[in-house]
């Protein structure tokens, strides 16, 4: 089992001060403009990201035990597993900390009545509890050696976010309610009871210790699964670009007879270059990949490069505008495209200001940025586009390295 987190301090902060903090991350507002509940979500959120790591400590014993429930499909125990047989058991890990807190080892654990993988096709879900702590709980799930694993984005493409409108995106990051995009739950509910063996992980590269919000939402609103963040080892603008590629090839490594469905949006230049990437290193592994098509609903200006998928075959990939694109497909036998989902791709950026890039045989509103302008690449934001790309992703960029 893969046992990972952060431990940490939290001081004792006064409001005061963390209003001033949260104003920070605010654009064209301030804490006190938001409602009582906003302002409550901002407060907390902005206590989970000044906190103090634990460099060098031993993390508390870890105890296990069969999990009854978690995830919201419907199902009994909320899908994407059932409850463990058995397993019950007490866990020390064998090394501190690094020196951000983090703590990332697979260990072995005793079968106690639990079912060994190659004997099962059904995933299993235990609880884990650390000593000593409220904020340490946590859903594991033992996965088989063989079978099929979704890989999720969660920005964008399972809750509205809009990364891409930086005073939004704080917006709906600090201080709403998270909110499901279009019928995603729908679609995931529906992937998780016809094919009830799937195995559900969802990877966000936000922060380790700023995720709660974000695991509250999947399990309340998706079918339950295992969780990948982003570790604070990972600091420097380098290792900030790559932790996807990283937490991707883990996973990838670790069940190296799994097959998997890649989904994230086209706003997440990582997603853009690693999941193709993927399809071409691991080609008996990625099954499909589905791409929602930001610039095609909303106003992102961000331009994507799509030239890594010029070698697939389009049977494997499909971008999309709605949720419901990705009815009625049969995943579990391959089938990844829809054919009443025009493509029509050119393989360059796309989305670039001025109208820059290629132009496709014809314009839809899947692929490229728009079904109403000419050109892959149309602007959406006009002349100012190029300088509001700029800005927004120096932003984000220096928001997120503050984290």
């Amino acid at each position: 089992m893969r046992f990972h987190g952060n431990i940490y301090k939290q001081p004792n902060t006064s409001t005061q001060d963390l209003n001033n903090l949260a104003n920070k991350f605010l654009i064209g507002t301030s804490i006190d403009q938001l409602p009582e509940s906003q302002q409550d979500q901002a407060r907390n959120l902005t206590a989970e990201i000044f906190v103090v790591q634990q460099g060098n400590v031993q993390v508390a014993p870890i105890h296990i035990e069969p999990a009854g429930s978690q995830g919201s499909s419907g199902q009994p125990g909320g899908g994407g597993g059932t409850t463990g047989s058995g397993g019950t058991q007490d866990i020390t890990l064998p090394y501190n900390t690094t020196d951000e807190g983090d703590f990332d080892v697979f260990l072995p654990i005793q079968s106690n009545g639990l079912t060994a993988g190659n004997q099962t096709n059904q995933i299993q879900r235990v609880n884990t509890y650390v000593s000593g702590t409220t904020l340490g709980n946590a859903t594991a799930y033992l996965v088989p050696p063989t079978g099929l694993t979704i890989i999720s984005d969660i920005d964008d493409i399972l809750r509205v976010t809009k990364i891409y409108q930086p005073a939004q995106g704080l917006l709906n990051s600090f201080a709403r309610p998270f909110t499901p995009w279009e019928n995603m739950p729908d679609i995931y509910r529906n992937w998780s009871y016809s094919i009830p063996t799937m195995h559900f992980h969802y990877l966000t590269t936000t922060p380790e210790q700023i995720t709660r919000n974000y695991m509250q939402f999947i399990y309340s609103t998706y079918p339950g699964g295992s969780f990948d963040t982003r570790p604070l080892n990972f600091t420097n603008a380098d290792e900030t670009l790559s932790v996807r590629k990283f937490l991707l090839e883990r996973v990838f490594e670790t069940f190296p007879n799994r097959k998997f469905i890649l989904v994230g949006d086209v706003s997440n230049s990582d997603i853009m270059k690693d999941y193709p990437q993927l399809a071409v290193d691991h080609p008996n592994q990625v099954q499909c990949i589905f791409l929602r098509n930001t610039t095609s609903t909303d106003n992102d200006s961000f331009p994507y490069d799509t030239s890594g998928f010029k070698n697939l075959n389009q049977e494997t990939y499909m971008f999309f505008k709605h949720a419901d694109d990705l009815t009625n497909l049969d995943i579990e036998n391959g089938q990844c495209y829809n054919q009443s989902i025009a493509q029509n791709l050119t393989f360059s950026y796309q989305n670039l200001p001025l109208g820059a890039g290629k132009t496709p045989t014809s314009t839809n509103g899947s692929a490229n940025a728009s079904s109403t302008k000419t050109g892959a690449a149309a602007s959406l934001g006009g002349g100012s586009t190029g300088a509001l790309f700029a800005s927004s992703a120096a932003f984000l960029a220096v928001f997120w390295m503050m984290l």
